[in-house]
Formats: C-alpha cells, structure tokens, sequence
C-alpha cells in the first residue's frame, strides 16, 4: 500500500513556532520578466502571495510578522513604478482592512511613512486606528524603511535626551536602543526569509537579526505559497540555536 503524502503542515511542532517571522519579498519583477509582462504585473501577483502568507501565519499562531514592503532605497526606482507601489499598497489595505480586521489581525508600520502620498498615509493611519486593539497576529509592514536610517534616529532620539538631561550615557545600553526602535516590545525575528535565491538583508531590521535564522528559498515571491512557508518553518525547527554558546550537538565549537 502505497505511503499517503504528508504534507509541510502536519510535521510543523505547533509548540515551536517562530515568534516572528521577517520576510524580504523579492523577485516580483524578475518573474514578471519571465513571463514576458510588466514589472508591475509581479508586484501585483505578490500581493496575492502576501495575503495567503499573513492568513497562514494567522492561522498557525504566530504572534508576529514583518514584511519589508518599501525600502528607503526604492525611491531610486522609476517613478511609474513607485507610484504603481503606492497605488498598490492603497488597494490592498482598502480590500483587505476588513478581513485582516476580522481575524483579529494587528496592523502596524515600521518607518517614517510621512513622504508618502496623503491617500496612502489616510489608509495607513485608518488600517491601524482600526485594528489597534486587536490581539491576534501582529502584523508590521516596512514602509519606507531602512535599518540604518532607524538606527541613526534611535542615536539622534537618545543624544536629545543625554543633552536635556534625561539620560546619562553610561546609561545607554542594548534594552535601551531596542526600546526606542520601531520594533519596540517586540521579540526579534527568529525567522527570517528571503525569496528569488538572494543572499543579501538590504538594509532589513539590521540590530532585530543580530541571532536570526536566516532561510533563502529559491522561488520568486509571487510563487511563494502556504507549503513554502510551512517549508521554512520546518527548517527553522530544525536549527540547533545557540545564540554564541555551544550547541546541543556541538560540543567541539568554541564560536558562534
């Protein structure tokens, strides 16, 4: 008798998920390019992706997700194709507020969405009014975000303070940067995923993935579906972390 599929979902240890999941969703315009199509026909195929990933995480229990939507490099990108990304982002909070609302999803930003258009910023600014008190699924979009801008802003936040006596230097510590960044109370990824085969974290959440499992899948983030997310989680699950200490099943290693 043949052996029944398993599939990704039913070997995933409900008891050990990621308590965050970050994923850099690249690829979007090389697989319009495969497909003989525009490149914002594979930012619009990734906004399906997106949506099934967010009700998959939503469904399995993980507290938080953070996908980086827009850079703070992405404004050097042809202006028809970021105003086509603004226009985009505008049409999935207005179809999507409502479901997301619904499943008790809480959405919140990371970056300074201010130069955004102002139609964006007024869907921004409802979609998290709305769903501010909501308890499930946290779920952060990286809207013109760039990690190091993040960092310099957590140094000019913290020099205000040492000036105006609020706050000694000595005083300064790693709690004390995480508590002024964007991610503030949040736990650091323990995930994080980056599609189409890249090998590079683009300026993403640089001090949150100091100890972050990284996992790289190959495909281009319109084909990234519920089974490549389950994938990754199994393969998260089966990481030895040791966070600089020496591993369960690596007695011999003296380093990180």
């Amino acid at each position: 008798m043949a052996r029944k599929n398993i599939g990704y979902l039913q070997l995933i240890d409900p008891e050990r998920l990621p308590r965050h999941i970050a994923i850099i969703m690249d690829g979007n315009g090389r697989w319009a390019k495969r497909k003989m199509m525009p490149r914002t026909m594979g930012h619009r195929a990734g906004m399906k992706s997106l949506k099934e990933v967010v009700k998959a995480c939503s469904d399995l229990g993980v507290p938080v997700l953070t996908v980086y939507a827009f850079s703070t490099e992405n404004w050097k990108r042809p202006i028809q194709e970021v105003d086509y990304l603004m226009n985009l982002l505008i049409e999935y909070l207005h179809k999507e507020l409502a479901e997301l609302n619904e499943n008790n999803v809480h959405i919140n930003m990371l970056g300074d969405y201010d130069p955004l258009p102002e139609r964006c910023q007024h869907e921004i600014n409802e979609a998290v009014m709305l769903t501010r008190n909501n308890t499930g699924l946290m779920f952060n979009i990286a809207l013109n975000y760039g990690s190091r801008k993040e960092i310099l802003r957590v140094i000019n936040i913290l020099a205000k303070k040492v000036m105006l006596g609020e706050l000694q230097p000595e005083d300064i510590n790693e709690n004390v940067i995480s508590s002024h960044l964007y991610t503030a109370g949040l736990p650091d990824p323990d995930l994080l995923i980056r599609t189409a085969g890249e090998m590079r974290i683009s300026n993403f959440l640089l001090w949150q993935i100091a100890y972050t499992e990284l996992y790289v899948a190959d495909c281009m983030w319109p084909d990234f579906t519920r089974e490549e997310l389950y994938k990754a989680i199994l393969v998260y699950q089966k990481r030895d972390r040791r966070f600089g200490a020496i591993g369960k099943n690596r007695q011999d290693d003296t380093n990180v």
